[in-house]
């Protein structure tokens, strides 16, 4: 790279520079073994490195999306708890994600908390040490989510419409319209938001 291209680069008129992605996430652990082999179902990961006190998993063409520290002794933590609530990784379509749902019921794996949320219909697990997992779609495109975060609608209710997985799935292979099924439906008479919150 050139002497002025990297002084541009360190340019303050830059001003702030956003990452360019979202790399990994490390999760400490003393159920090293069940933690991997969670990770590896439910996401369809791939160990790229395991030493027994390190692992490091992907799924994509990152070289880590998931690494897992073995850390005896370690506390669980005790429920609720201050800190980061749940990961979230993006399915490409409705078919896909029940694909997924269908395959870990089959493993004995089911989601806590299946949530139209409006911009995204989620799937929410729990690992072997209770982090929670959501597997989600995106129901718009960034620019159609956007506004619709902006309307009267996730003013009204910023959480969603919980649905019953088997139900989206029986009504998938039926060949219902996929605008159908993605579309979240309203809240029932006398229903708030927060009865849709599942722990």
């Amino acid at each position: 790279m050139p002497p002025e291209d990297r002084r541009a680069k360190l340019a303050p008129t830059r001003g702030r520079i956003a990452p360019a992605k979202l790399a990994h996430v490390v999760l400490r652990t003393t159920r090293f073994e069940q933690m991997i082999a969670w990770y590896e179902t439910v996401l369809a990961a791939r160990v790229v490195h395991a030493d027994g006190m390190l692992a490091f998993l992907t799924f994509d063409d990152e070289h880590h999306r998931i690494a897992i520290a073995c850390l005896p002794g370690l506390e669980d933590a005790p429920q609720p708890f201050a800190g980061t609530d749940h990961i979230a990784f993006t399915h490409a379509d409705l078919g896909d994600l029940l694909n997924t749902y269908a395959r870990l019921e089959g493993e004995g794996i089911e989601p806590y908390w299946c949530i139209n949320h409006g911009p995204t219909t989620s799937m929410y697990y729990k690992d072997p040490d209770a982090n929670r997992v959501e597997l989600q779609i995106d129901n718009f495109t960034t620019e159609e989510a956007n506004r619709w975060m902006q309307s009267d609608d996730f003013g009204q209710n910023p959480i969603g419409v919980v649905f019953e997985p088997g139900d989206i799935l029986a009504r998938y292979r039926a060949g219902e319209p996929l605008a159908t099924l993605l579309r979240r439906p309203p809240l029932r008479e006398g229903v708030t938001p927060f009865d849709m919150l599942r722990f």
